[in-house]
């Protein structure tokens, strides 16, 4: 199977396996795990921050930022697909007691002009507005990446207005890698981020939430309430480790292979368009009379899996487990399902 779905199904490498099973390891939840610290101490100096905490995942990593980040009855703000909005199971609502007003953004990408245009004025009647939240790069944007310039206007809103402000950089190193950027850039914009190894990193688990020293202090307390407390967790930062060492340039090749399967996918009769392509995503949008169901299943019996996302639209993501030869392999299915098999 070339399987598309996520990139959350990627398996570790040999390398990667190595690493995990010679890893020095401790008590994590006593600071002891050597390996958790080392990770931590890397990704933090990596992006330009004062500390580190890793997490099983990044629905936590990022649950945990927004908790520290606010109080029961505060307002969020983020684009109206946001993955803190949309996939975390009402955790903003669950975890914080805080309500979220979505804004409708460009591939999940939002302003500084609408950021300032929805915080709320100081009254009693309105919930505090006090959290903003990027997502870079944009799952339901089809992995589109933010301007950092745009960035850097959002920050100053958020400074001006007394608001915070989070980052959900589950992909970050793809945007990363595309735009050229340098991960340090990235620590001053934010008081928090939220980075993903488990995804185009090719890590079974783990992500890394980083802040200021005193933010991560808080941050490690909710994630002992949360249960996120692990112990001889350096088997796991292990991956993260020789991820770091290995698997960041790489992710140039996982967006080459995107880029074509979205030229195939725009050769054929069943779709009308695809999201633009700028890291390892590609949602396209299927033409009627056919649904993305009914394509998915067509490829799956061809080998290759997909999601269907919507009600028009199916997501393929590139990792490290597609080899140049499946990406041909998909190119070319794509290209010649309908006609043979209808």
């Amino acid at each position: 199977m070339i399987d598309l779905r996520s990139d959350t199904f990627t398996l570790p490498t040999p390398g990667m396996l190595e690493a995990m099973m010679k890893a020095p390891v401790g008590d994590d939840v006593f600071g002891e795990d050597p390996s958790v610290n080392l990770l931590e101490s890397r990704m933090a100096a990596l992006f330009n921050m004062e500390a580190a905490l890793y997490c099983p995942t990044g629905t936590m990593s990022n649950q945990i930022g927004i908790k520290a980040h606010t109080q029961p009855g505060d307002e969020v703000i983020c684009d109206q697909s946001a993955h803190v909005y949309v996939y975390e199971g009402g955790g903003i609502a669950f975890n914080s007691g805080s309500q979220v007003r979505t804004l409708e953004g460009n591939l999940g990408r939002i302003t500084a002009e609408q950021v300032v245009n929805a915080i709320n004025p100081d009254d009693v009647h309105r919930a505090r507005t006090s959290l903003v939240c990027l997502e870079n790069t944009s799952n339901r944007g089809g992995g589109s990446c933010y301007d950092i310039e745009e960035i850097r206007r959002i920050r100053k809103v958020c400074d001006e207005h007394g608001l915070l402000l989070h980052l959900d950089g589950a992909r970050l190193f793809n945007a990363l890698v595309a735009r050229k950027e340098a991960a340090a850039l990235y620590g001053p914009l934010f008081h928090s981020i939220s980075v993903c190894l488990n995804k185009g990193m090719g890590c079974p688990i783990g992500s890394v939430l980083m802040g200021s020293a005193a933010f991560i202090k808080k941050a490690r307390r909710i994630r002992k309430v949360l249960g996120g407390g692990m112990r001889q967790a350096g088997y796991m930062a292990a991956a993260g480790l020789y991820a770091l060492d290995h698997h960041i340039e790489r992710l140039e090749e996982d967006h080459r292979h995107a880029r074509q399967i979205a030229e195939a996918l725009l050769q054929t009769e069943y779709v009308e368009s695809t999201l633009p392509v700028s890291t390892n995503i590609v949602i396209a949008s299927i033409r009627a009379p056919w649904k993305p169901a009914q394509i998915t299943e067509m490829l799956k019996a061809k080998q290759i899996l997909t999601l269907p996302v919507s009600s028009t639209q199916i997501r393929m993501v590139v990792h490290l487990g597609i080899t140049p030869e499946m990406a041909a392999i998909t190119a070319n299915t794509i290209r010649n399902l309908i006609g043979k098999d209808v």
